[in-house]
């Protein structure tokens, strides 16, 4: 997931992004509102096969604009969630940001832990509410695989296949955007709650077994080194054949990735570390 931070304090930016870097965010940082506002080019500028962004975090003691008024011009540009972080702790300055536009507000000092547990929070409420792919059927189609969100279930060809709750969240997780490739440290973030240590080799089982399962081994590739991504029967080469297209490979020789080092000191999260604007 794409996630922009927008914060003045270049330290603070730098420990944060780490820490949101082995959680699998790619994190684009903006030192101000101008930067912040100039991130979210029109759709006829962004290049084509980039992803918006899933969240923003905003600082609200910025140098150039005050947080508030760059959240209201963020929230006439786009829908993306904004998760306001602040020293302001009264309760006025939460509502006020709130009746913004923002979709959560995190005062400092903060645990990373429930700044993580938070924007994950966000994304699921959008994505819960952006993937219909008709109305009154919360579910996302993928030519013969349909996956309905509410009653989680998934079925190819109209037949019931049944899968476990965490190979349910896996492809429901690839679902949100196929095409857009996952890294292995934003999936195990995501659906298992906790970082790369001790998972060994889950990720590659589940994906494994959902392959079997909806007989369509094309249908999640494996992007060598990085993660994986759903490929649309759309989009590609008939999925019956079992070969992934593109620098797809075999779970057997895709070695997972390096657990992250610790968060480093400093860190924000750290009661006592974050600053006031």
């Amino acid at each position: 997931m794409r996630l922009l931070l927008v914060e003045d304090d270049n330290h603070v930016a730098a420990a944060l992004s780490a820490v949101l870097a082995r959680h699998g965010f790619q994190v684009v940082h903006a030192r101000n509102g101008e930067e912040a506002l100039q991130a979210f080019l029109p759709d006829d500028r962004a290049p084509h096969d980039q992803e918006p962004f899933g969240v923003v975090l905003l600082d609200l003691g910025l140098p150039d604009q005050d947080g508030y008024e760059v959240c209201g011009k963020i929230r006439k540009r786009t829908s993306t969630p904004v998760i306001m972080v602040t020293a302001r702790a009264d309760v006025r300055s939460r509502i006020h940001g709130l009746n913004l536009g923002a979709d959560d507000y995190v005062t400092k000092p903060y645990d990373t832990g429930e700044l993580l547990a938070r924007i994950h929070a966000v994304s699921r409420r959008t994505v819960t509410g952006e993937t219909p792919s008709a109305p009154g059927d919360a579910g996302v189609r993928l030519g013969p695989v349909h996956i309905e969100l509410p009653t989680r279930r998934v079925s190819v060809d109209g037949t019931a296949v049944p899968l476990t709750r965490k190979e349910f969240d896996l492809l429901a997780l690839l679902a949100q955007r196929p095409g857009v490739v996952f890294r292995r440290e934003q999936i195990i973030s995501e659906v298992w709650r906790t970082s790369w240590e001790g998972t060994g080799r889950t990720l590659e089982v589940h994906v494994a077994s959902l392959r079997s399962k909806l007989r369509m081994p094309a249908l999640i590739e494996t992007v060598r080194g990085v993660g994986y991504r759903l490929v649309s029967p759309d989009a590609g080469a008939p999925q019956s054949t079992g070969s992934p297209a593109g620098p797809a490979t075999s779970d057997a020789t895709s070695p997972p990735a390096a657990p992250g080092a610790a968060d480093p000191p400093g860190v924000p999260g750290t009661p006592g570390a974050a600053q006031a604007p």
